[in-house]
């Protein structure tokens, strides 16, 4: 499996898992404690999870949460660019991610000083995705996902879930490679298209997501799959977040994508205590 990431002439080795924080310039993000509206808190956000350790920051102006509402290219990109442009000046060792399924809002923010493209679609909502990734020359993060933000839950059927998931990543991929793309992360999509137990199935077997021989990102970051099982809510879910990143590096996660930095860094140190032949 590939362990490294081209990020702008620089490899980024994910043999040590690595840490990405989220940060929305939304005011809908399922959960709050993730959005950023003035340029000032975005800054102050990025400098806390930049030094409590994340290698990456994942800049979204458009949420993906089920239901949620649709934006525009144009108020995506007055959310995004700012954030991007500042980070780029502030912070010009940082590592930043653009979640997007647009493909014009990528090129965009790549122009901008960002790195990586996080596709929550995995191209399904933009036929030119792939094409502008493969012109960008930069890392793609393949989701899994079916359908749109507002119809997702009804795409929950699969013969064999682990099996479909991984063989519509894999002709994705396939698609990918074709197109002379040589950096991707693959993202199963939790919560996306997929039901609550059907999540914990794929964080048990995410092993058999190796045979896709790309690096793997987890982000299960105060989900309903957690807050909803336990009675609770997104702000009470970072304990059940920290379970289940614990589970995610020992099943073989290269990338989490968390709220809470701290606690995530922490889950790696201590997995690699654990596994440590020392």
């Amino acid at each position: 499996m590939k362990k490294t990431l081209n990020i702008a002439g620089k490899l980024l080795d994910l043999s040590t898992p690595q840490v990405m924080g989220i940060l929305n310039v939304t005011p809908d993000s399922f959960f709050s404690g993730s959005r950023v509206l003035q340029i000032e808190d975005a800054y102050k956000k990025a400098d806390k999870m930049l030094s409590e350790g994340a290698s990456m920051l994942d800049i979204g102006g458009h949420s993906t949460r089920p239901g949620a509402d649709a934006v525009s290219e144009e108020e995506e990109l007055n959310r995004v660019l700012p954030v991007v442009e500042m980070l780029r000046k502030r912070f010009p060792e940082a590592i930043i991610s653009i979640d997007t399924f647009r493909a014009s809002v990528a090129r965009k923010s790549i122009e901008a000083g960002a790195h990586i493209i996080n596709d929550i679609a995995g191209g399904n909502l933009d036929p030119l995705m792939f094409e502008a990734v493969a012109e960008l020359n930069v890392p793609y993060i393949l989701m899994h996902s079916r359908g749109t933000p507002q119809t997702m839950k009804e795409l929950n059927q699969y013969d064999d879930l682990v099996t479909d998931v991984l063989r519509e990543l894999q002709t994705k991929i396939y698609q990918l490679r074709q197109l002379g793309v040589k950096d991707i992360v693959a993202d199963m999509g939790f919560g996306f298209a997929k039901n609550a137990d059907q999540n914990y199935v794929l964080l048990r077997e995410l092993r058999a997501f190796e045979a896709l021989e790309v690096p793997l990102l987890v982000g299960v970051s105060r989900k309903s799959m957690i807050w909803r099982k336990l009675d609770i809510t997104p702000d009470q879910s970072l304990n059940g977040t920290t379970a289940l990143n614990t589970v995610a590096i020992l099943n073989g996660a290269n990338i989490l994508r968390v709220h809470d930095v701290k606690e995530a860094i922490e889950v790696v140190k201590l997995v690699r205590l654990l596994l440590s032949k020392n």
